[in-house]
């Protein structure tokens, strides 16, 4: 077999970077190539397929059709052949990176991963807590734990849980108005984030006017964990989701005065790239924490 003719593996190796930075510029940089020897390698890559795979345009290029079909194929069989070399030179830790919202990771994914690694000892975990949508096909993370609906193009989601809210707050600041009797007893006390569509969404399930928030002053936290922490601390009613907060309600530093709780459709769920989802690294994460949040071990997909 004449693997340099019949197998462009440079070639590809340079196509993979393009397609995943969307620049040969970039590519470039990555590899340590000029952006000539890019392209170079790229027309001898569309030569052998017999197609363009790319379109260029002026500071913009855009996969083909067939690269489209192509790039998550070459990019997996990349994943593949780095893990049978690290496993070949007895390099037996890999590294999991996890882009996770701040709620999940402080009040469920923390206080579990230790498990998964004990499972998994060559395996290191590491968390990176953001609210931004990360492109896991081109960034340097594995897996996402997104909030959402599921829906995210190129991504692989499988829902962990469903999202229910309701009013908590501490025991003693209830007091402070001789107890929480009504969901409009509430209202005599700080809100965190009024703007928050949760609050509007409750209250109204609860049959109570929402106009008073709109006059109120509001606190802003940016993530759930920072907004329960100050509830504990008896500063003023926060909108949560009681799953996170088993310790908390059982202790009862936190009291939810109402069993109403509502949702808005939305959930947590485990995002990675289509093309990844037979690295052994995302399968194990996926099939442990999945286990974990359902209870039983499901089939691997």
């Amino acid at each position: 077999m004449k693997l340099s003719k019949q197998f462009p593996l440079n070639a590809l190796r340079v196509f993979e970077a393009v397609a995943r930075h969307g620049s040969f510029t970039k590519a470039g940089e990555e590899l340590g190539m000029t952006q000539t020897a890019v392209s170079y390698q790229v027309k001898l890559l569309e030569e052998n397929v017999g197609e363009p795979l790319f379109l260029r345009r002026p500071r913009q290029i855009s996969l083909t059709e067939t690269a489209e079909r192509l790039a998550p194929q070459v990019t997996e069989a990349f994943e593949m052949l780095q893990l049978a070399m690290a496993e070949a030179r007895g390099e037996t830790e890999v590294t999991l990176q996890i882009t996770c919202l701040a709620t999940f990771a402080s009040q469920w994914l923390a206080r579990r991963v230790g498990l998964f690694q004990l499972d998994h000892p060559n395996v290191a975990v590491r968390i990176n807590t953001s609210d931004t949508l990360v492109d896991l096909g081109r960034e340097a993370f594995d897996i996402g734990i997104r909030s959402g609906t599921g829906e995210w193009p190129g991504l692989r989601a499988e829902k962990l849980m469903d999202v229910y809210f309701t009013p908590m707050l501490s025991p003693a600041l209830a007091e402070t108005i001789g107890g929480v009797h009504e969901p409009a007893d509430l209202l005599k006390l700080r809100i965190f984030d009024t703007t928050d569509p949760w609050w509007h969404q409750w209250l109204e399930a609860a049959g109570v006017p929402t106009s008073n928030l709109k006059t109120r002053a509001t606190s802003f936290y940016g993530a759930q964990a920072y907004e329960a922490s100050a509830a504990v601390a008896g500063q003023g009613v926060a909108i949560l989701t009681p799953d996170f907060y088993p310790d908390e309600l059982a202790s009862g530093k936190l009291i939810r005065p109402f069993e109403l709780q509502c949702s808005d459709g939305r959930g947590y769920w485990l995002a990675y790239p289509e093309n990844r989802r037979n690295v052994p690294k995302i399968k194990a994460f996926r099939n442990w924490i999945m286990t974990e949040m359902h209870g039983s071990k499901l089939p691997a997909q």
